[in-house]
């Protein structure tokens, strides 16, 4: 068995709590408007990286001393359309007692993908919007597994980070914010929120691949509306 690698960097600093290995899973089933990877998305196309979870671990342990204190993020793509790669990379790590972490969109729950998400000692889980008028046609996917997902974590008390980006237009009105604030209150198993602001640095990807920009026009979120929008969220629940 081979897991699919888009890329790999062995000094990530914005995937998880300290210095951490991350893995960029090659596919998504999502075509989120806002994506800056969307070369991540076929999951047959080439990439540079096939490796067993033993391949992958070895590579890892060569960085052992600069992740001691962080640990391994597996992201995307979506790292769960590779859910039996995933379950036996994560029990290697586990037996070597190596921190690790998931980035996902939570677009597949399933009885494989609750293994996975079990293993993880860290879930950073994508919430792109609540709202199940915009959802489909924003992510190109319903919103019914993301919730499920972070129901079960929720359930097995797993601990949670949740990522949203922030996009002009979209999801940067009060209402939708404060919404989405007070749905996270609920959840005792988030540790954390991070509010993301959209941004235009991967344009250049949909040129060479030849793919229409869905948000072209769209400007990057302002450093005031971040700010507001981080306020609504200091005031969660309320």
């Amino acid at each position: 068995m081979k897991g699919r690698l888009h890329s790999i960097e062995s000094f990530g600093t914005v995937d998880g709590p300290g210095i951490r290995f991350v893995a960029f899973f090659q596919g998504c089933p999502m075509r989120c408007a806002f994506c800056h990877n969307p070369d991540t998305w076929d999951p047959h196309r080439p990439v540079p990286y096939e490796m067993t979870p033993e391949e992958l671990l070895a590579e890892v342990l060569r960085y052992k001393s600069f992740i001691r204190k962080g640990g391994v993020t597996c992201s995307g793509g979506e790292p769960l359309m590779q859910a039996d790669f995933l379950k036996e990379f994560f029990l290697l790590c586990r037996q070597l007692g190596l921190h690790t972490a998931l980035d996902t969109s939570g677009a597949i729950f399933s009885e494989k993908t609750k293994e996975v998400l079990a293993l993880a000692d860290l879930v950073m889980l994508d919430i792109k919007t609540l709202d199940d008028s915009l959802h489909p046609a924003y992510t190109a996917h319903s919103r019914k597994n993301n919730q499920s997902t972070l129901d079960y974590l929720e359930e097995i008390k797993k601990p949670v980070w949740i990522r949203h980006v922030v996009v002009p237009g979209y999801t940067d009105d009060e209402q939708r914010l404060r919404t989405l604030a007070r749905h996270l209150s609920q959840y005792t198993c988030i540790e954390k929120v991070e509010l993301l602001p959209y941004h235009t640095m991967g344009i250049y990807k949909y040129q060479e691949l030849g793919i229409a920009y869905p948000l072209d026009g769209v400007a990057p979120l302002s450093a005031d509306t971040l700010k507001r929008a981080k306020e609504i969220f200091g005031l969660k629940g309320m």
